[in-house]
């Protein structure tokens, strides 16, 4: 089963500066996703900041997002934790809310082995009847899904795709092939959308699409349109946009874009702080030809 094709946004939580959800802010921000051609949605993901915010937090998050959603497009909940028993709770609850499918990282800093990996992703997709998404980022968690690991997951009826985010081509390489026909492929780094589409990946799952999501979402469309040289193109006009939105730790940069683009407020929860770089970021987004209010 394919949850998407195309380009899906790993969506930004706003907080106002008194700490609370600004759920006026997040219901602009669905709409203007779901306006400029986003194929779905990621909520609770690394760039959500889901780890700072209270269990009832994310849940109210998840469900207003997918109120909000009604159905227009496939809404993804990350269901990650690198407690096994936690994942399935939180997985539980996202097929409970009416989510589309899971977004379920490898788990961080306890890590585990091959074998554990397999065992965990196992017993997650064993609990729930949705799609499950594994998600590669072993710059942030320490571990690394191996091509062979993906493969034997790939068994599973309910683990559809996988977020490659390892930045390294080396290993899509070898895990394309392993895996064609049995697992969808995303790309989980905007600086290789059109590298990765090239070696298989059906789309994107992206952080830059939080303030330009009709451009990244053009980018993926031209490639499956047969239009290489134009999806080439916008690649390289967006990596210098998106070298500065990576400049610092993921959310900091695109949050404080997204301030500058009237978007919501930049307001970080501890020990996220706010950007140190805004002027150079300021004149970035100039450049790409983006209007700051």
């Amino acid at each position: 089963m394919t949850l998407f094709k195309g380009a899906a946004t790993a969506l930004i939580t706003p907080f106002k500066n008194n700490d609370k959800i600004d759920f006026e802010a997040l219901e602009n921000l669905v709409n203007f996703q779901i306006d400029n051609g986003i194929s779905a949605l990621v909520v609770a993901g690394t760039t959500g900041e889901p780890t700072t915010m209270t269990h009832a937090e994310r849940t109210s998050v998840e469900r207003f997002v997918l109120e909000c959603t009604k159905g227009r497009i496939p809404v993804i909940i990350g269901a990650g934790s690198n407690n096994t028993h936690t994942a399935v709770e939180y997985a539980r609850e996202a097929e409970d809310l009416g989510a589309n499918g899971v977004l379920v990282v490898t788990p961080y800093y306890n890590k585990c082995t091959q074998a554990g990996l397999i065992a965990h992703y196992t017993t997650v997709a064993d609990a729930i009847n949705i799609p499950v998404i594994l998600y590669n980022v072993p710059g942030r968690t320490g571990v690394n899904i191996n091509p062979d690991t993906a493969l034997k997951l790939s068994d599973h009826k309910n683990i559809v795709a996988i977020k490659e985010a390892s930045g390294q081509l080396n290993q899509f390489m070898s895990l394309a092939p392993l895996i064609e026909g049995k697992m969808d492929l995303y790309s989980g780094d905007d600086g290789l959308i059109y590298p990765l589409m090239a070696l298989g990946a059906i789309g994107v799952i992206s952080v830059a699409s939080n303030i330009i999501p009709k451009f990244i979402s053009e980018l993926v469309g031209a490639y499956f349109d047969d239009n290489l040289s134009l999806s080439r193109d916008m690649q390289f006009k967006v990596n210098p946009l998106i070298s500065a939105l990576f400049s610092e730790v993921n959310p900091i940069p695109v949050k404080c874009a997204a301030r500058l683009l009237g978007l919501c407020d930049d307001y970080m929860r501890l020990p996220l702080t706010k950007y140190s770089k805004e002027n150079e970021l300021k004149k970035t987004l100039k450049d790409f030809g983006l209007k700051l209010t």
